[in-house]
């Protein structure tokens, strides 16, 4: 990997990271470091639909599939430091249709409005910082 690619990761991912951390102790007062990682590996996967993609994706398609990543990350970071570890960050078992307590319905909704700030963060980085395509959208 070269250095400018490993730098653009990096940077994307502390980006991600720490906005995750920091909404979470907005909305919830507290977090947990657990969610740097969760969220800095969600900015990249989201950011790389559009960018892996041989023709422009819906910026719709881009939030459903941002949506699923980020619910699939929740859940493997949730059985990691929830169930495996004990270490009880956060529980939806009291939510309709949730599995195990870590994902549920009504996050995966959240996720998908969450990631359309996400997507258009991700697209200027690349554009501005790193000298990337200008990020051009179509809704469907």
């Amino acid at each position: 990997m070269h250095t400018e690619t490993f730098l653009k990761y990096f940077f994307l991912f502390i980006i991600g990271g720490f906005s995750y951390f920091y909404i979470e102790i907005l909305f919830r007062g507290y977090s947990h470091f657990s969610m740097i990682i969760c969220g800095g590996t969600a900015l990249i996967l989201c950011g790389i639909i559009n960018q892996a993609s041989h023709f422009r994706i819906s910026i719709i398609t881009q939030m459903l599939i941002s949506s699923c990543i980020i619910t699939l990350l929740e859940l493997i970071t949730g059985y990691i430091v929830n169930i495996k570890l004990h270490l009880h960050i956060w529980d939806y078992s009291k939510l309709p249709y949730n599995l195990y307590g870590q994902i549920c319905p009504a996050f995966s909704f959240i996720w998908m409005i969450a990631s359309l700030p996400c997507i258009f963060t991700d697209d200027i980085i690349r554009w501005i910082l790193f000298d990337e395509e200008k990020p051009q959208y179509k809704l469907l």
